[in-house]
């Protein structure tokens, strides 16, 4: 008697392949970092720049004017008209979306990556400037928009006529309108908040990690935000005290 074993192969199932989505790398935390750090590196030149055009106020009211019309100028005959300030908007407006964007969403991630709170935290110790970073940029924010309403557009401006800046400047920050210069204190202040924080975290990640380079970082992020808050506030405080007029 012969026993035959019966062998059978199992069959295979239908092979289910799987994709991973590999995502931008302008859409991973480093990319979106990345697109903070030159967004914000853009905005602080344009802040020098403009801090150094205002000051030209104390050179009286020919000088500053004259500034005022240059800027309307520059570029021609290549371009026309004002298209250069019109291309300096279209890229701030850019900036700012793309800034606001990035840190939506990291700090959206960040907040998903733990979303269950600890029973008992405990407090992080943290500058003000870390801590208000958030509703620092939408004071900034509102600012900026009530700024060219007021200056740019003269809708909101006593004067509000583009070929007497310096009368703009002057009639902006009267002793009568104080609230406007309260107004612009508190964004300005919330300005220098927001860059101190914005440029030691700019240099950290640009590799000053050791004790000495923090301490360095902390203190170039100090005098970036003084400098830029002080060359911006000198001029409504100097109308208001008459310095200016």
């Amino acid at each position: 008697m012969h026993w035959t074993t019966d062998r059978t192969t199992p069959s295979v199932g239908p092979v289910v392949v799987t994709t991973t989505r590999t995502r931008s790398p302008i859409r991973s935390n480093v990319g979106l970092k990345a697109v903070m750090a030159v967004s914000g590196i853009f905005f602080v030149l344009y802040l020098v720049a403009h801090m150094v055009g205002n000051l030209k106020a104390f050179a009286g009211e020919t000088a500053f004017d004259h500034y005022a019309h240059w800027l309307r100028d520059i570029g021609k005959p290549l371009l026309p008209g004002v298209w250069f300030l019109w291309i300096l908007r279209a890229a701030l407006t850019v900036s700012i979306v793309a800034h606001i964007w990035s840190a939506t969403v990291l700090a959206l991630r960040a907040r998903a990556a733990r979303p269950v709170r600890y029973a008992h935290r405990p407090k992080i110790q943290g500058s003000y400037a870390a801590r208000t970073m958030r509703w620092g940029g939408v004071i900034i924010l509102l600012f900026v928009i009530y700024h060219l309403l007021d200056l740019s557009a003269g809708t909101l401006n006593p004067v509000g006529s583009s070929s007497k800046p310096y009368s703009n400047v002057v009639a902006d920050f009267a002793p009568e309108r104080w609230y406007v210069t309260l107004f612009y204190t508190l964004a300005i202040v919330a300005l220098g908040f927001h860059l101190r924080h914005g440029v030691f975290s700019a240099l950290r990640s640009l590799g000053q990690q050791t004790p000495k380079g923090e301490r360095w970082a902390r203190a170039s992020a100090l005098v970036v935000a003084v400098v830029i808050c002080g060359g911006f506030l000198v001029i409504p405080f100097a109308v208001l005290t008459g310095l200016v007029s």
